[in-house]
């Protein structure tokens, strides 16, 4: 008898972050080593420039890996299950185009799309901050707000393809002060991501104390001693602690990854547990909550991880 075949050898997988201004690819090794990365600008408004860019990003990654490889894609938004189109992206140019159909073909090969909060999940679950807990709970908290979910290290996308999508709810127990709440692009008013996102925390700074400062410039002054900046930073850490408590009643994740911009001031991370306990219905509230490991690479490396850490 002739020798049996063995098993066929791991793929290298291919991972790219599109974003509104950059795109960003990487290679991982089935350990989960880098084999390859590189960026470019993105086509701002050019949809077909898009498609373009990561078809070069890729080639480009594949040569330097030296082998064909599996692509995974993060990216603002996500498919519509019942169009397969992209839906809201505030990448406009993508809103309305089968972006996946498009890309497949132009690469002649399947590809698995997600939202970018969705591959900042996995990539923390897989190997990063996240790593060994079944239910792990992803926060972007930037230039916008979002979330995603992993379980047993593989993304949870939901029958509409919307689980995760926290920061277009209402910012619960509104005061006084926080009602109506400011205008979002959604069209709605008060949503979370107006106020717990970085430009959300400079704009209530302005609100409060009529200083027009960056949300990095307001943790440097709260930092300096300045009490105005403490105070914002103060209401800020209260809002964020409500909002997610609202999360942690109904997910209860093993643990929470916060990631984005403002993950880099720890004295969100470290005083956040304290905000969220008072709402949480329990006698106990210990969930760690950790800035994420892989900083701004998680999403692309999450986006590589989509062949294994996603189920069909």
């Amino acid at each position: 008898m002739g020798q049996q075949p063995g098993p066929a050898p791991a793929r290298a997988r291919l991972g790219i972050d599109l974003g509104g201004t950059k795109i960003a690819g990487i290679v991982l090794d089935p350990d989960g080593a880098t084999l390859a990365e590189a960026r470019m600008p993105a086509p701002r408004g050019d949809y077909r420039a898009t498609l373009e860019a990561v078809a070069a990003l890729v080639a480009r990654l594949e040569a330097e890996a030296g082998a064909p490889c599996s692509v995974g894609i993060g990216m603002p938004g996500s498919l519509s299950p019942a169009t397969g189109s992209v839906r809201n992206a505030n990448s406009h140019w993508l809103n309305g185009r089968p972006f996946g159909i498009d890309l497949a073909h132009r690469l002649e090969r399947p590809v698995r799309i997600e939202n970018d909060a969705n591959c900042l999940a996995v990539s923390e679950a897989v190997d990063g901050a996240g790593a060994g807990a079944r239910v792990v709970w992803a926060v972007i908290l930037g230039t916008g707000v979002g979330s995603g979910i992993a379980v047993d290290g593989r993304v949870l996308t939901g029958r509409n393809a919307i689980a995760g999508e926290w920061g277009h709810g209402p910012l619960p127990a509104p005061g006084a002060d926080e009602q109506p709440g400011p205008d979002c692009y959604c069209g709605r008013r008060g949503c979370i991501e107006t106020w717990l996102s970085g430009p959300g925390l400079a704009a209530d700074h302005a609100r409060r104390h009529g200083a027009n400062l960056t949300a990095e410039a307001v943790v440097a002054a709260a930092r300096d001693g300045d009490a105005g900046a403490r105070e914002t930073l103060a209401v800020h850490l209260d809002r964020l602690g409500r909002a997610a408590a609202q999360v942690v009643n109904l997910l209860d994740p093993d643990v929470i990854v916060i990631g984005g911009g403002l993950s880099r001031i720890p004295e969100l991370i470290a005083g956040l547990p304290a905000m969220i306990a008072p709402h949480v219905f329990s006698d106990a509230f210990d969930t760690p909550v950790r800035a994420s490991l892989h900083g701004d690479a998680s999403g692309v490396r999450g986006a590589a991880w989509l062949w294994e850490a996603r189920a069909d």
